[in-house]
């Protein structure tokens, strides 16, 4: 890694491309620092920290919600769009046939998606909002003729914070899309993993705040020390799963063209074993965080909140197993979309190949079928592991030092996901400027 990113330095066109991707994520952290005009920030920090949506979203965008800045919604809204677009591109013809229509089909699905991400993004800064309004944290920007504040003065706030929201997650989705364009990476999970870092840099550094009034400061700086090093634990085991796979042995038989012989080689098809990533865990968080967020953003305080968080809330005994069950019922589902089988073994018998030991046709569409149910059944327990470990173990270990919720099932893979993935887009890029070169 750090040979890789000393030759990408020395290279002056991949240099240029860091740099951008560096300056565009610094124009996005310093958005999250800047606060709403006519917003409480600190009454925010201080009676809305507690709700467990806001502390989703505040572990993804590095913490803006909760100091009430404009980059408040963050990318939150385009990747909700991105995940209902995929979805309602398999219901309909019309759209699943846009896609696959080459560059320019491409380009007409990421508008769409813009304009749902810009209607979701208002309809998250209305509810936010809305549950602002209940409370002293909107500070009325306009005053009436006897110099006080009135309904109208409130209502222009709210309407200006609005703008203000849905504005400041627009020009995120912006900066996300210069960035993959410009840049080196996927700019929306960049945007992420450097909002997943920032909240765990804060979280470090209010555990050690904690150590000025501990009585006991042995204690505290071992809980620190136990935290940091279970974190890296949880990453290598997730290292070594997502970069694991399985491979199904092809053999090619010879063919004979012509003068020329060609095929019999022997090759393989890798199957990842979390082929899904992080997708089946983003789709059960948000079927079981969307009414919650309904719920808690207009009925606060409500008999229907109250039993949701009771029964169903992250703080629950049934929302690890309901949440374990819809992992592996999303992987599943994700799985058929990514891996067709019958298309597999198509090819196979076009080109002239066959997995050894198994007849083409039917069979080998059930061998694989048979291969992929058992890998994707692994990676769901993969995944709802790894999900029981936030939930469990830094809630029952470290609340203490404010740790509990540093790190979120979501954020422990995406760090690793877009690590490992900017790492291979750093060395294509190495890669095609050496094959540049060899080429003048």
């Amino acid at each position: 890694m750090f040979e890789t990113l000393k030759s990408a330095f020395t290279t002056k066109e991949v240099r240029v491309k860091i740099l951008m991707t560096l300056f565009m994520l610094l124009v996005y952290r310093i958005g999250a620092y800047i606060p709403i005009p006519g917003l409480d920030v600190s009454f925010v920090q201080n009676n809305f920290t507690d709700n467990s949506f806001f502390q989703l979203m505040n572990a993804v965008n590095g913490q803006a919600l909760s100091n009430g800045t404009i980059f408040a919604l963050g990318i939150l809204p385009f990747i909700n769009a991105f995940i209902i677009m995929q979805l309602v591109t398999l219901i309909f013809p019309k759209l699943d046939a846009m896609s696959k229509e080459g560059e320019d089909g491409r380009r007409k699905l990421t508008q769409i998606t813009r304009y749902v991400a810009i209607g979701l993004g208002i309809v998250q800064a209305i509810g936010i909002v809305a549950s602002w309004s209940g409370s002293d944290a909107i500070i009325p920007l306009f005053l009436g003729l006897d110099g006080e504040s009135n309904e109208t003065a409130l209502f222009f706030s709210q309407v200006f914070i609005v703008i203000m929201l849905v504005g400041g997650s627009t020009f995120v989705m912006w900066i996300g899309e210069r960035i993959t364009e410009y840049g080196i990476g996927n700019g929306t999970s960049l945007i992420i993993f450097v909002g997943i870092l920032s909240t765990i840099s804060s979280a470090l550094f209010n555990g050690f705040s904690t150590l000025s009034a501990a009585d006991d400061i042995t204690a505290i700086v071992i809980q620190i020390l136990g935290f940091v090093l279970i974190v890296i634990a949880i990453f290598f085991f997730i290292v070594f799963v997502d970069l694991a796979v399985r491979k199904v042995n092809v053999q090619y038989a010879k063919q004979v063209k012509g003068n020329k012989m060609y095929g019999g080689q022997s090759t393989h098809i890798p199957i990842k074993i979390n082929a899904s990533g992080v997708m089946p865990i983003i789709f059960a968080s948000s079927f079981l965080m969307f009414p919650q967020m309904i719920i808690s953003l207009f009925w606060a305080g409500s008999e229907a909140e109250v039993w949701f968080t009771q029964y169903l809330g992250m703080d629950s005994y049934l929302y690890p197993i309901i949440m374990a069950l819809l992992i592996l019922f999303f992987s599943y589902f994700y799985a058929q979309i990514q891996f067709d089988p019958e298309d597999v073994a198509r090819n196979i018998q076009q080109y002239g190949g066959f997995i050894p030991g198994i007849r083409p046709g039917k069979p080998t569409v059930e061998h694989l079928k048979r291969i992929n149910n058992r890998i994707t059944f692994f990676g769901a327990i993969f995944l709802s592991v790894v999900m029981l470990i936030p939930t469990l173990l830094f809630k029952t270990l470290f609340t203490e030092i404010g740790m509990a919720n540093a790190f979120s099932a979501t954020g422990l893979l995406i760090v690793v996901s877009v690590a490992l993935e900017f790492n291979k887009q750093l060395e294509a890029q190495l890669m095609m400027r050496h094959y540049k070169g060899f080429l003048k």
